[in-house]
């Protein structure tokens, strides 16, 4: 029997949620289901919640120091559940993926440096890219109509043709839930050490793949990785506390780390906050039963609207994610324009889904749906797009 109860519907409105929030500012109205960033719509683990409430019972908030049993926390998670090996010299705190990207990204590079990503891909790699004046190099991701692949000849020939500083990589990849597997990852590897290229492998959905595929560190499959590979994680979309800001990097390589990590410690970039770990390593200690329990809801509320997309909304497909709670749909059969499909899911379907352009260009006639939410939203929502769709065929 479970534990936890992840079809309680919970009202997040006016508590500074950005996903409910910002729905005005985003999509221009607020009567619409909130499906879009990705966090989860779950209680969070109460072991988080009694930890972090513990210790502000205590009536003084001073300065705060990472106690060891926060780094062994993280340390053991990664062996426990991926078998990656990290030694405790090899981490250190950043105030977020996305910041911990931005720090790589000026360290490691100059304005005017080129970085290479593979879009459809999380937009803030191109954000950081762009707005640090560095130069956004593109290598697609191949689209079969199926799945995706990763363009390995692609990369090979962008690499050596225009040599460039850093390639950020998305593993497992955000919007379509692909986990790269290892030779993917050790071919990359290969190539970015033979052209001097840094690999900053965004690595936060790695907790979350599906159906008990693992998730494939990519620090760990060659020494090659390990020469060129900054890894970045959190706990944030794997426990639903992104609001704690506990984010971490694994760098092997002392060459990369020696001068990088003093860098960021001179300018205390890396100063975990106190609710950072206190969250973290709660999460990490207390919270596996409740991952185990979500992911299996999750990874039903998938299945069901697979099923559902199939059976009821024709000329819409689902891409079949391995990892996270996000659905990469494809809409290109019904043959609209990219602002013709968000005005359906906004104004017709009342539903707030990302803009699969959002993501790069190749994200044309796509929107993502996030399904961490309890199964009557879900299927509510699903029904307003069966509608909506129905409504433009007849």
């Amino acid at each position: 029997m479970n534990k936890y109860d992840f079809d309680c519907v919970i009202d997040r409105r006016h508590t500074g949620a950005v996903k409910y929030d910002g729905l005005d500012a985003m999509f221009g109205r607020h009567d619409v289901t909130p499906l879009w960033i990705a966090d989860l719509d779950f209680a969070v683990c109460p072991d988080i919640i009694d930890a972090l409430r513990q210790r502000l019972e205590h009536p003084v908030l001073g300065y705060s120091a990472a106690p060891e049993a926060y780094w062994q926390s993280i340390i053991d998670w990664q062996a426990r559940r991926h078998g990656f090996k990290v030694e405790r010299g090899e981490l250190a705190f950043i105030p977020g993926v996305v910041k911990g990207i931005a720090l790589c990204v000026n360290y490691f590079t100059s304005r005017g440096d080129a970085v290479v990503i593979q879009p459809p891909v999380y937009h803030p790699f191109r954000m950081v890219i762009e707005g640090n004046d560095r130069r956004v190099l593109e290598n697609p991701l191949v689209f079969d109509g199926e799945q995706y692949r990763m363009d390995l000849d692609g990369l090979a020939d962008l690499l050596r043709r225009e040599r460039p500083r850093m390639m950020i990589l998305c593993n497992p990849h955000n919007p379509i839930g692909l986990q790269w597997d290892a030779p993917t990852l050790a071919r990359v590897a290969a190539l970015c050490r033979e052209t001097g290229t840094v690999v900053v492998s965004d690595e936060i959905h790695g907790d979350l793949v599906l159906h008990g595929r693992p998730h494939i560190p990519f620090l760990d499959v060659s020494d090659d990785a390990r020469a060129v590979g900054v890894m970045l994680g959190a706990p944030s979309k794997t426990f639903n506390i992104p609001g704690l800001v506990s984010s971490w990097m694994v760098v092997k390589s002392e060459g990369l780390r020696r001068d990088f990590y003093r860098w960021m410690e001179v300018n205390e970039f890396s100063s975990p906050v106190m609710i950072s770990t206190i969250g973290a390593e709660a999460a990490y200690t207390a919270g596996e039963q409740w991952l185990d329990e979500m992911m299996a809801y999750v990874e039903r509320n998938i299945e069901y609207a697979i099923d559902y997309v199939d059976r009821n909304i024709p000329g819409v497909r689902v891409v079949c994610p391995e990892a996270s709670f996000l659905l990469w749909l494809d809409f290109n059969a019904l043959n609209l324009e990219q602002e013709q499909l968000m005005d359906l899911l906004v104004n017709d379907a009342r539903i707030a889904a990302n803009d699969g352009t959002m993501f790069g260009r190749q994200g044309k006639g796509f929107a993502r749906l996030n399904v961490g939410t309890p199964r009557c939203v879900l299927t509510a929502a699903l029904d307003h797009i069966r509608d909506a769709v129905k409504n433009i065929a007849q």
